[in-house]
């Protein structure tokens, strides 16, 4: 009788487990279609930029020896630095290590908010140059647009990324996360790496060519 017990409460520990499983192939599914989406609206800001620069080429030459590469291309590595963190807070809460991701993910958002931070030390000096959205006149500049459009439009998901970041660390010290149990930090790191890929494009179409 007592083995008849055991073996209905071993299948239902089964089930919940699947159906745990199962829930979370579903999360990240709708996570990727979402992101599906996200790629659309880049290729087409940035298509519309390349276009631009194509027939441009002059304008674009000389924006891009008044602002320089160089700070754009340190917001680039931390930027690829904050995914490397975000790769190791995964990596201890998957090993049960609560402080390490609580340290990882905290690395991650300081880094997010550097790299806006520089963003807008960017922008300053674009403006000062006489970059800017709309000319003396109100009428809107064709390369700040076509600029501004990809650059802030990624600047705000990465905005997004840091508030995500610092929720999920609030949660995190409340205990909400374990080996076992940190599928929201699998879909918040897929998020980032996007941000991570898309500003590679925007930092290899924008700034290099």
């Amino acid at each position: 009788m007592a083995a008849i017990e055991v073996q209905p409460a071993a299948h239902a520990d089964h089930d919940a487990h699947g159906h745990g499983a199962g829930r979370n192939e579903n999360l990240k599914f709708a996570w990727w279609l979402y992101l599906a989406s996200e790629v659309v609206i880049f290729t087409t800001l940035i298509g519309s930029y390349v276009v631009y620069a194509f027939n441009n080429y002059e304008v674009v030459k000389e924006v891009h020896e008044a602002s320089g590469v160089f700070l754009v291309a340190l917001n680039t590595f931390l930027l690829l630095a904050s995914s490397w963190a975000m790769v190791m807070g995964l990596r201890s809460i998957q090993m049960g290590n609560q402080k390490g991701l609580i340290t990882w993910i905290s690395v991650t958002a300081v880094i997010g908010a550097l790299f806006v931070g520089l963003q807008g030390v960017e922008y300053t000096i674009l403006s000062n140059e006489g970059v800017t959205l709309y000319h003396t006149d109100g009428v809107l500049s064709e390369f700040g647009a076509r600029f501004y459009a990809p650059t802030a439009f990624h600047g705000l998901h990465v905005i997004i990324g840091v508030f995500w970041a610092i929720y999920i660390i609030l949660r995190a010290r409340a205990g909400k996360y374990s080996k076992t149990n940190y599928i929201g930090i699998e879909v918040f790191g897929l998020y980032w790496h996007f941000v991570d890929v898309v500003w590679i494009f925007l930092f290899t179409f924008i700034y290099l060519i």
